[in-house]
């Protein structure tokens, strides 16, 4: 198996190569809108990109995962989650929990994980030639490397009212059913690092483990004690403004 991540240093944004080298068959996930950097990468790594998708609308970037599709002949996979008011307005292979993309002996399997967006997904990776079980998730902005994903970019950005609260309560409900059920060794890939606005506290480390949050972030202490109002309060507190251009 082949992972490999895109870093947009501007916009502190990751964007990730996923491939079976035995098939030759590559996805990406969250591409930006300039797809030169994806089509050089497989290039040189020999690989067809047959698959794009992306963890979940975003307000900071353009996508660029029609565009990457159209080039390349790839399937555009994105997320049927969230209800009609979040489905995507063009062409694509809906995905909903636990469906799943096969490339080679590469197994990527889709989890609803709502909290920043109500249709995100995020994306547990196999490599089932090495081991029978997922060995990394690739999060999006649901959970980053020292934090969480704001769940108050629908009120700020979107111009949307009072849907940080329902967002809070979706990702606790997201990291007890969905990220504390995962083994500890579990490699996490966020969609964002340093610098983003995304979140207020987002480690420099371009990525973390499932067990290294579960015992050190904020939050954990929250979920260990089921303490969903305590949560909420320090989720919600201190977030940094959202930039001009999200929206």
């Amino acid at each position: 198996m082949l992972l490999e991540r895109l870093y947009d240093e501007d916009l502190s944004q990751a964007s990730y190569l996923v491939a079976c080298q035995d098939s030759g068959e590559a996805l990406v996930v969250d591409p930006r809108r300039d797809i030169a950097d994806y089509l050089d990468l497989a290039r040189h790594h020999g690989l067809r990109i047959v698959a794009v998708t992306e963890t979940h609308v975003h307000a900071d970037f353009l996508s660029g995962t029609r565009e990457l599709a159209a080039a390349t002949g790839a399937t555009a996979y994105v997320s049927g989650e969230g209800g009609e008011d979040w489905q995507y307005d063009f062409p694509a292979e809906r995905l909903h929990d636990g469906d799943t993309i096969e490339l080679g002996a590469v197994t990527i399997t889709a989890r609803h994980t709502p909290g920043h967006t109500p249709e995100h997904l995020s994306f547990l990776i196999t490599d089932t030639a090495f081991a029978p079980s997922p060995g990394y998730l690739l999060s999006g902005d649901f959970v980053f490397a020292g934090d969480l994903g704001r769940p108050d970019l629908l009120d700020e950005a979107a111009g949307m009212q009072d849907t940080r609260f329902e967002g809070a309560r979706q990702l606790f409900a997201s990291l007890r059913d969905v990220f504390l059920s995962l083994p500890d060794h579990v490699q996490v890939l966020p969609g964002h690092g340093a610098g983003s606005a995304c979140r207020k506290a987002l480690g420099a480390v371009p990525s973390t483990t499932v067990g290294y949050e579960r015992s050190f972030a904020w939050w954990a202490p929250h979920l260990a004690a089921d303490d969903e109002q305590g949560f909420i309060d320090a989720l919600l507190d201190g977030k940094p403004d959202a930039h001009a251009y999200f929206g």
